[in-house]
């Protein structure tokens, strides 16, 4: 048994994981504060406007999505590593992939 963890300690593809999860969780707090940033926009412009702003919709639909994608990755859900290591889009793929899994098992 102590063996087995030793061997575990050891490999550096879980502290290479450990060291992008740190990174991940830093991004993931600043993302969080720039969807505020967005929701008091979006506010702003449907206060202003009386609709709100498609491009702000995009922008907080897309970080939104982002910061799903840095969920999966943080809870070992997806090995795939969050944008700036991966392309921006990687997470709508991701949600397609998990939804028609889903749409399989039943």
């Amino acid at each position: 048994m102590d063996e087995e963890i030793n061997t575990n300690l050891k490999q550096l593809s879980t502290w290479k994981r450990i060291f992008f999860m740190l990174i991940f969780s830093v991004i993931g707090e600043l993302v969080r504060l720039l969807l505020w940033a967005v929701i008091v926009l979006q506010v702003a412009s449907t206060l202003l406007t009386g609709k709100p702003n498609q491009n702000i919709l995009n922008f907080g639909r897309s970080l939104s999505l982002y910061t799903y994608h840095i969920l999966l990755f943080l809870t070992f859900t997806t090995e795939i590593i969050p944008f700036p290591f991966s392309d921006w889009n990687m997470t709508a793929e991701l949600q397609i992939a998990e939804t028609e899994q889903a749409k399989e098992k039943e």
